[in-house]
């Protein structure tokens, strides 16, 4: 299912919707594009205009846009108005991350892997979840993770024909799990649709984009940046590794959760399903696919654990936005027309 148009937040992201809405020429978007290089925001990663343009740039190459003529996915004009973007976003990741990675051993990236994701401490956002999130923030929640969950794995799936050896075949044993083993019914991404409608959401691909900030959509983007570029398959394979080591235990909380608020088995199967698979998981992506891919290529160390840091941070920058709000009284979710 490809994604809705949604209201433009800016003048790219308006260049853009016109663009796709046949009311005006790519090289528009582009020219927005070089406006907002020229004149950056304070802050790249929560710019709704950037964040939205971006999201919808990558999208073309992903699942399409709702109404939108497929060829426009390599019209030269948006290929250049996403690299504009995509620089000082880059950039801007680089930046965020800088602290944990360079904290990092990289010479033992498999032993620096397992010491970034290491569970924190604190109960966090997943233990307020289980012991005491009421069911409309369970909902919220899930809107936040609904434009990634429901193309679980594709994304990462692209670094398949990009790898060879044994960092390929544990990508694919990954993936193949991901999948549901070929069965409808087990993908990851149903069992998440299965979640949503169990909770009263819509499970329509991109049904809330009009709802999610700017830091929503750029966990989102980061994950495209990497998996769209080829000189980026090493910070894909090391994002992919942070989301296993650090699924299991927050999904065995939410899960709990949903079952304190009365929820069944048809809301739980998506997180139990992470508890049990992510712990398999975990094991191969950080010795098989990123500790494989260090021993082919000593280089690309320093972008796994790029990779793995975004993922980590992105995390904690959605989830600050969400307790935060949360501690106020207030929804983590944008007013619509905002």
């Amino acid at each position: 299912m490809p994604m809705p148009i949604p209201e433009p937040r800016g003048p790219v992201s308006a260049a853009l919707v016109a663009v796709f809405a046949g009311a005006d020429e790519p090289a528009t978007v582009n020219t927005a594009a070089l406006g907002c290089r020229s004149d950056p925001p304070d802050d790249v990663l929560t710019d709704d205009d950037v964040q939205l343009a971006l999201t919808l740039l990558y999208e073309l190459h992903l699942h399409g846009i709702d109404g939108v003529d497929d060829r426009l996915e390599w019209a030269p004009e948006l290929i250049a108005a996403r690299a504009e973007l995509e620089a000082p976003f880059e950039a801007a990741v680089r930046e965020l991350v800088r602290p944990r990675v360079e904290k990092a051993d990289s010479s033992d990236v498999v032993a620096a892997l397992w010491e970034m994701t290491a569970p924190t401490a604190g109960p966090g956002l997943s233990g307020f979840m289980a012991t005491e999130a009421t069911e409309a923030q369970f909902r919220e929640l899930l809107i936040h993770r609904s434009l990634n969950q429901l193309r679980e794995a594709d994304v990462h799936t692209l670094g398949i024909p990009r790898l060879a050896g044994r960092p390929k075949a544990a990508l694919v044993e990954v993936q193949a799990d991901e999948y549901g083993g070929g069965r409808l019914d087990r993908m990851h991404s149903t069992l998440f649709a299965t979640t949503m409608r169990e909770l009263g959401l819509s499970d329509a691909y991109a049904h809330y984009l009009d709802d999610v900030p700017a830091v929503t959509l750029a966990s989102l983007n980061v994950l495209s940046l990497f998996g769209l570029h080829r000189r980026l398959r090493a910070a894909l394979a090391g994002h992919l590794c942070a989301v296993e080591t650090t699924s299991a235990l927050p999904s065995k909380k939410y899960a709990a959760g949903l079952r304190r608020l009365g929820f069944g088995a048809a809301a739980t199967l998506f997180f139990d399903e992470h508890v049990e698979a992510d712990s398999v998981h975990e094991q191969i992506v950080v010795r098989d696919l990123a500790g494989g891919l260090v021993e082919q290529r000593p280089d690309c160390a320093g972008d796994v654990l790029l990779g793995a840091a975004a993922c980590l941070a992105f995390d904690d920058l959605v989830g600050e936005r969400v307790a935060d709000s949360w501690a106020r009284g207030a929804s983590s979710l944008r007013a619509r027309g905002s």
